[in-house]
């Protein structure tokens, strides 16, 4: 069973069904959209609940793990935390949060907490991330986190050619 994980400020738990409308009215922003490669836009609840639904199977088989980010005291999400892949103890880091959320320093310390999880409960050996070239906010997170700058990669996200700058350390 996925546990929660406490910060100072956080709780990361595993996201619920109910969280599906939430998790579409954050993720849904336009802006969430462009600065991840994973999150469409518009983004609906049903397409929330299907993600939402592949998280149990992910965590028991250890190959991914995705927590919801909440605020102590609060259990309404603001965002998610996740390694979405995590394979022979390298793991990506993923990260989103609702706009109103933005410059708080909260990205940072749930990436922080899951990586330190990660490296006690799953073998974590190795990160890497990635972010959009013009996404400077992710690029602050990562760098806050010490991961190393590797190369910038052309991806395809959203049908689309895009530059992400790629990071990659041992944890």
């Amino acid at each position: 069973m996925q546990p929660n994980i406490e910060t100072n400020r956080l709780v990361l738990r595993p996201f619920r069904l109910s969280d599906s409308e939430r998790v579409a009215h954050l993720a849904g922003e336009k802006v969430i959209a462009e600065m991840t490669a994973n999150i469409p836009h518009p983004y609906e609840s049903n397409m929330a609940v299907e993600w939402i639904k592949t998280h149990i199977h992910h965590f028991t088989e250890k190959t991914a793990v995705v927590f919801a980010i909440t605020i102590k005291g609060c259990d309404d999400i603001i965002g998610a935390v996740s390694l979405p892949t995590l394979k022979e103890g390298v793991g990506i880091l993923g990260y989103w949060l609702g706009t109103p959320y933005w410059g708080k320093g909260i990205a940072f310390e749930a990436s922080q907490a899951l990586i330190d999880y990660a490296k006690q409960h799953l073998n974590l050996v190795e990160i890497e991330v990635q972010h959009l070239v013009h996404n400077q906010r992710s690029k602050s997170v990562i760098e806050k986190l010490g991961i190393e700058y590797q190369e910038d990669r052309t991806v395809e996200v959203h049908g689309e050619k895009r530059e992400v700058c790629v990071y990659r350390s041992l944890v």
